[in-house]
């Protein structure tokens, strides 16, 4: 079943996305730095409104994706108070200085986002060993990778999506997303 999810980056682009037959928003701040968490407020306005499912990006900047110790505490604390809005889901992704999984810092935001799915967005097009990674994000509880399959956009990163796809063995959903 393919499920069309939009990322979108206010109230107005939510409702649009939802008008136009997404199955699900992706919710952030900041598109220009590849977004960020969006505003609580904001988010709980489009979460009013929107019938569709909600995930939300947690993301406390733009730039890397290898966060403080302070950075970190900020992401744990953004689960917890979406949480209580009724989201569908999470996305969010966190890498060590060397580009590959933090799978410890990883697992325990999933594990505090349960039950809702989460999702590791497209830090995994910056990790080296992508076959590694992919079990990594696995053994973490993720349950979709948002990826281009490791380059600038899905087209030219197809081969290594198929890669994905058939490794994956249908634990994870590979989806997907940047450039299309």
């Amino acid at each position: 079943m393919n499920r069309l999810e939009i990322a979108c980056f206010n109230l107005e682009s939510a409702l649009i996305a939802q008008e136009n037959e997404a199955d699900r928003v992706e919710l952030c701040a900041e598109m220009e730095v590849g977004g960020t968490t969006p505003d609580f407020e904001i988010t709980k306005q489009v979460r009013e409104l929107l019938t569709i499912d909600l995930n939300v990006m947690i993301r406390p900047r733009g730039g890397n994706f290898v966060y403080s110790e302070a950075e970190f505490q900020q992401m744990k604390n953004e689960i917890l108070q979406f949480k209580e809005i009724g989201v569908n889901g999470f996305v969010f992704g966190i890498l060590n200085e060397n580009n590959s999984i933090h799978t410890a810092q990883n697992t325990e935001l999933v594990n505090l986002a349960k039950p809702f799915p989460c999702t590791f967005h497209r830090a995994f097009d910056e990790v080296l060993d992508y076959e590694n990674a992919l079990e990594d994000v696995i053994s973490c509880g993720f349950s979709t990778i948002l990826t281009s399959g490791t380059f600038s956009n899905v087209m030219e990163g197809k081969e290594v999506l198929k890669q994905l796809v058939n490794q994956a063995k249908n634990r994870i959903e590979i989806m997907p997303g940047g450039g299309l």
